[in-house]
């Protein structure tokens, strides 16, 4: 069971880092010169935010990359009790779930407007991006299918 939290942890903040960002680095750089991705997207900021953020104001990255940790053994601890086919499920459940609170709970958690009605698509492949890496770097370690 540590063995689980250790590793999903470990593959949530690093999946952050590499596919996360990753995405926002690719949609940065060559996104934002589509017209038709940002039209979808919009204007895509750049990568690994270095500005603090509240209330201990660490970088924005590490936030993030903390956070995936924390889902990351949420995450590690369903497909280990579950055993869904591991990066199907992950993309979706990163795409949904993470989507789903970063719209509706962490706003309101900070004092801010939640969920304006639109689908926030950037959330949704940059998360679901996040739960595919997770479960990558997952699957061999637990034991897991892919």
């Amino acid at each position: 069971m540590l063995r689980t939290i250790i590793a999903g942890f470990i593959a949530g903040f690093i999946a952050v880092l590499v596919f996360h960002q990753g995405t926002a680095f690719l949609l940065h750089q060559f996104g934002n010169r589509i017209p038709a991705v940002v039209a979808v997207l919009g204007q895509t900021s750049p990568p690994f935010n270095m500005a603090p953020t509240r209330p201990l104001g660490v970088p924005v990255v590490l936030s993030q990359a903390f956070w995936g940790g924390v889902w990351g053994l949420v995450l590690a601890l369903i497909l280990v009790r579950l055993r869904p086919p591991a990066i199907l499920f992950s993309t979706i459940f990163g795409a949904l779930a993470l989507t789903a609170v970063a719209v509706t709970l962490v706003p309101a958690l900070k004092g801010l407007p939640t969920w304006s009605g639109a689908i926030p698509w950037r959330g949704l492949l940059y998360n679901g991006a996040w739960g595919f890496g997770t479960a990558l770097m997952l699957v061999r370690p637990l034991g897991l299918r892919a």
